[in-house]
This record gives C-alpha cells, sequence and structure tokens, in this order.
C-alpha cells in the first residue's frame, strides 16, 4: 500500500477544520488539525508532515510568526506551507511569502482549489529528491560577513548574528551563486523555484529591501546594488566552502 501524505491543519475555525479535514481524508490523505500553533513543534516531531495547511489568524502566535519560526528551523524548514487568510490584500500575500509560505488562498475558498494547490506543492517539493543533489556547500564568506547555509544565519563582520527567512536565504544564495553579476527577476524567480520557495515577481523588490536591512545598509547599498531596468548585483568577492 502506498503511504499517505501527511497534512498538518492548523485552523482555529472548527466548521472549516472539520471540512478541511473531511474533504482532504476523502481523497487519499492523512490529515491531523489543531486549532492553535501552541502544540504544533510537538505534532511535528511525533508525526512529521508533509505540508502544513495553516491560518494567518490564530490565537496566540499567529500564522506568520509561526511560518517565519518554522522556516528558520532546520528541522521543518523543508516543510511546504500554504497560508490560509480572510484578509486578501495583495501585501498579506507577500508577507506570508516572505516569512516561509510557499503558497496563499484566501477566504471563502473552494475545497477543489485547495486539492489542487496542495498537490501542487507536493510536486514541487519532490521535484529535486535530496538522496539525488549534489554536495551542499554549507558557508560563504563575502566583504567581512559570512554565511551559514544549513543554520540560515548570516554573521555580520562585528560578530553580530543575523536569522533569515527562507526567503531571505534563498535570495541571498541567488546572489552568491552569481556574485558581481547582474540578476534579473526571471533569474531570481527561477532560482526560488530550483530550491523550491514562493515568491511574487511584485515582492522580489520588497525581498531586496528586507535582505538590504539584513546587511546593515538599507539606505546607501554598497553590496547589493540596483542597476536600473536591469535587475539587482552583489558586489563582493565570494569564497565558499
Amino acid at each position: 500500500m502506498t503511504q499517505q501524505d501527511r497534512i498538518l491543519i492548523v485552523e482555529d475555525d472548527e466548521p472549516t477544520r472539520t471540512m478541511v479535514a473531511d474533504y482532504l481524508r476523502g481523497h487519499g490523505f492523512e490529515v491531523r488539525t489543531l486549532a492553535s500553533g501552541e502544540t504544533m513543534n510537538s505534532t511535528l516531531a511525533a508525526w512529521p508532515a508533509d505540508v502544513i495547511v495553516m491560518d494567518l489568524m490564530l490565537p496566540g502566535e499567529d500564522g506568520l510568526t509561526l511560518c517565519k519560526r518554522l522556516s528558520v528551523d532546520k528541522q521543518t524548514a523543508d516543510i511546504p506551507i500554504i497560508m490560509l487568510t480572510a484578509r486578501g490584500e495583495e501585501t498579506d500575500r507577500i508577507v506570508g511569502l516572505e516569512m516561509g509560505a510557499d503558497d496563499y488562498l484566501s477566504k471563502p475558498f473552494s475545497t477543489r482549489e485547495l486539492l489542487a494547490r496542495l498537490r501542487s506543492v507536493l510536486r514541487r517539493a519532490r521535484a529535486m529528491p535530496r538522496s539525488h543533489a549534489a554536495p551542499p556547500i554549507n558557508h560563504y564568506h563575502f566583504a567581512g560577513w559570512h554565511m551559514n547555509v544549513q543554520a540560515q544565519e548570516l554573521i555580520a563582520p562585528d560578530g553580530l548574528i543575523v536569522e533569515l527567512t527562507r526567503g531571505e536565504a534563498t535570495l541571498l544564495l541567488a546572489f552568491l551563486h552569481h556574485p558581481n553579476q547582474i540578476l534579473d527577476r526571471e533569474q531570481i524567480m527561477a532560482f526560488y523555484q530550483q530550491r523550491q520557495a514562493g515568491i511574487y515577481d511584485r515582492s522580489i523588490d520588497v525581498q531586496v529591501g528586507r535582505l538590504r536591512k539584513r546587511l546593515q545598509e538599507p539606505k546607501e547599498p554598497q553590496l547589493l546594488k540596483t542597476v536600473w531596468g536591469k535587475g539587482y548585483i552583489l558586489k563582493a568577492e565570494v569564497q565558499a566552502r
């Protein structure tokens, strides 16, 4: 018998939680549900999920906070997340994706659309099996900075440790793989897709701005520069090991 994909639903609205769980079980998924993120870590430790479907507005820690925490924890960073929300503003979608969500669905939504998005996320997650991946580069050094890829951390020249979201880490890796080269939006988006991380075209500028803040140069960037009409460039010599 083929192993069922495991879906963890984190949703405080009981009717929605039950409706989604019953629908997904009816389509062959193994499902567990939580009303908040309070016990999410212990649940994932005992029952590793293949995808998390999570509401944005949760009691206690909200969905964005939980999403960021999952994306910077190496034990959970590879679990795809589909965010649900009753707020459909583009800024919410962008922030959700930047915090580590892989897809976004506004309420009210059809269960058929959720199923389609869930299957798409699972296909992307399986597109690059780890067992066939080349040995990863875990450390990059540039302009006095050190990036620890596995820990998803930046260490500043003064020793300050800066935690990155999955989106920020993916964007920085794109530039570290291509230092002193102009990358346009299509190239950046292609790199995100290779690493199974979602991003909208319009959010790239926002993500670059956030990364500049991490690099402590939001107003007069010397490392991560804009090349008007073309894209962005990391002006630095990079050593990888």
